[in-house]
C-alpha cells in the first residue's frame, strides 16, 4: 500500500468514526417510535394502522436524516431534531384516543412525508438558482395574490379568515407565503432596496389585518423587523419598528372584539371558564396533571382541550410525557435557534446570510408566540406549534423554511471544501502536509 493510500484510509476512518455518534442518534429515534407506535396499537386490540405508522415513521426518519445527507451537506443535527419533531407531533395525534385521533395521526405522517419533500425542493432552490432576479419578482406577486385569496373565498374560523377550502380540504394561505416571505425580503434587503420589500410587507400586513389574522402578522412584522436590523444594524430605526408594533397591538386591541376577549382570558380565565376561558384553563390543569414525567402515552383527557391537536398540542406532550420532557422539547427549538444563527453567521454572501437569519426568526417568534400562550406568558394566538402541530400547510411551510436553512449550510459547507482544496493544493505546491491529513 502506497504512502497516499494509508492518508486516504486514515481520512476514510475518521469519517466513519465522526458518523458513528450521528447514526446512534438516529437509531435511537427510530427505535423510540417504533416502540411507541407498536405499544399504541397493541393497547387494547390490534390497530393496523398504528403497526403501519410503527414502521412508516421510522422509514421517514432514515430517509430525511441518513438518506438525504448523501446527496449535499446538511447540518445532521438540525435535521435530527427536526425530524425528531415531526414524528413526535404524528405520535400524540394518534395517541389521543377516539378515531379522530387516530385520523389525524394518519394524515399527519402524510403531511411529514409531503413536509420532507417541500424541504428537499427548497434545499434544492437555494443550491441550484443563481439567477434570483426573475423568481423573486414573481414569487413575490405570486405570494400576495395568494395571501389576499381569503378575502374573496375565505372561511371564518375562531375570529380571523384566513383559510379557504379547496374541495374537502382547508388551506391556509399565509403558511405557505411565509417561505416567499423570507426569500422576498432577503434579496432586496441584501441589495438595499428599500421600496419593494417595504411594499411587499406594506400589502402583507393589510391584508393579514383585514382577516383578523394577528398572529401571523405579529409572526411577518417582527421576521421583517430582524432581518432589517441584522442587515442594517440601524437601532434607531429598528426601535422605531418596536414603538410601531406597540402601537399596532393597541389598535387591534381596540378594533377587534375577540382581541380584547383574550386578553381578559389571558389576565383571569378563571373568571370565564364556562365560556371563552375553559380552553386556557383546561390546557392549565393538562400540565399541572402532567406533573414532572407524565400520566402516559395515550392516556390522560387531551380531548376535553379545545382544539388540542393544534393550539395546545404543548399542553398534551406535557400531559402524557411531563414537564420534564416539554421541558426538552423546548431545548430542541432552542438548538433550532442556534444553528440557525450560526448558519447565517457562516454565510459569505449577504443574500444567504438574511436567508438563514429569517428563517430562524419566523420559527423561533412562532414557536415562542404559541408556546408562551399555552403558558399564560401572553394571550393565547391561534398560530400553530412548528412541526408538531396537525395540518398540512403548516408542515409544509416549516419543512420549507428548514429547506431553506439547510441549503445556506450547504452552501457554506461547499465553501470551507472550496478553501480546503485550495489550501491542500498550496500546501502540496510548498511540499507541506495540512494538520488533519
Amino acid at each position: 500500500m502506497t504512502w497516499q493510500q494509508e492518508q486516504r484510509r486514515a481520512q476514510w476512518e475518521k469519517r466513519q468514526k465522526r458518523r458513528q455518534p450521528e447514526r446512534k442518534l438516529v437509531a435511537v429515534e427510530m427505535l423510540f417510535f417504533f416502540s411507541a407506535f407498536l405499544l399504541i396499537s397493541l393497547k387494547e386490540q390490534v390497530d393496523w394502522m398504528g403497526l403501519l405508522l410503527a414502521f412508516v415513521v421510522p422509514a421517514l426518519i432514515f430517509v430525511a436524516t441518513i438518506w438525504m445527507p448523501k446527496l449535499f451537506p446538511a447540518d445532521k443535527l438540525l435535521m435530527a431534531i427536526v425530524n425528531f419533531l415531526c414524528a413526535l407531533g404524528v405520535l400524540i395525534l394518534y395517541s389521543t384516543d377516539g378515531g379522530a385521533g387516530t385520523e389525524r395521526g394518519f394524515q399527519q405522517a402524510m403531511y411529514y412525508g409531503l413536509g420532507l419533500i417541500a424541504m428537499l425542493v427548497c434545499i434544492l432552490v437555494v443550491r441550484y438558482v443563481r439567477r434570483w432576479h426573475v423568481l423573486i419578482w414573481i414569487m413575490a406577486v405570486g405570494a400576495l395574490g395568494l395571501i389576499a385569496l381569503p378575502l374573496a373565498i375565505g372561511t371564518e374560523i375562531n375570529g380571523a379568515t384566513n383559510w379557504i377550502r379547496i374541495g374537502g380540504t382547508s388551506l391556509q394561505p399565509s403558511e405557505v407565503v411565509k417561505i416567499a416571505t423570507v426569500l422576498v425580503l432577503s434579496y432586496f434587503m441584501s441589495r438595499r432596496q428599500l421600496l419593494p420589500w417595504l411594499a411587499f410587507m406594506a400589502v402583507c400586513m393589510g391584508v393579514l389585518m383585514l382577516q383578523k389574522d394577528l398572529g401571523t402578522a405579529l409572526i411577518y412584522y417582527c421576521t421583517a423587523l430582524i432581518l432589517f436590523y441584522a442587515n442594517t444594524g440601524n437601532l434607531a430605526l429598528t426601535g422605531l419598528g418596536l414603538l410601531g408594533a406597540g402601537g399596532a397591538a393597541v389598535l387591534g386591541y381596540k378594533m377587534f372584539a375577540h382581541v380584547k376577549k383574550r386578553v381578559a382570558v389571558w389576565r383571569n380565565p378563571w373568571m370565564y371558564y364556562e365560556t371563552s376561558g375553559y380552553q386556557i384553563a383546561q390546557v392549565l390543569m393538562a400540565i399541572a396533571s402532567g406533573g414532572l414525567f407524565g400520566v402516559g402515552l395515550g392516556l390522560g383527557a387531551p380531548r376535553v382541550i379545545p382544539v388540542y391537536f393544534t393550539d395546545c398540542i404543548f399542553a398534551v406532550i406535557c400531559e402524557q410525557f411531563g414537564v420534564i420532557f416539554g421541558i426538552l422539547t423546548l431545548v430542541m427549538y432552542v438548538i433550532i435557534i442556534v444553528r440557525g444563527v450560526s448558519t447565517a453567521i457562516s454565510a459569505r454572501r449577504g443574500f444567504y446570510a438574511l436567508i438563514a437569519m429569517g428563517v430562524t426568526a419566523m420559527l423561533g417568534i412562532q414557536t415562542f408566540i404559541i408556546i408562551g400562550g399555552v403558558l399564560k406568558l401572553i394571550p393565547l394566538t391561534g398560530v400553530t406549534m412548528p412541526f408538531v402541530s396537525y395540518g398540512g400547510t403548516s408542515m409544509v411551510s416549516c419543512m420549507g423554511l428548514i429547506g431553506l436553512l439547510q441549503g445556506v449550510h450547504s452552501l457554506n459547507q461547499d465553501d470551507l471544501s472550496y478553501d480546503y482544496e485550495i489550501s491542500r493544493t498550496l500546501a502540496q505546491q510548498a511540499g507541506l502536509q495540512l494538520a488533519d491529513e
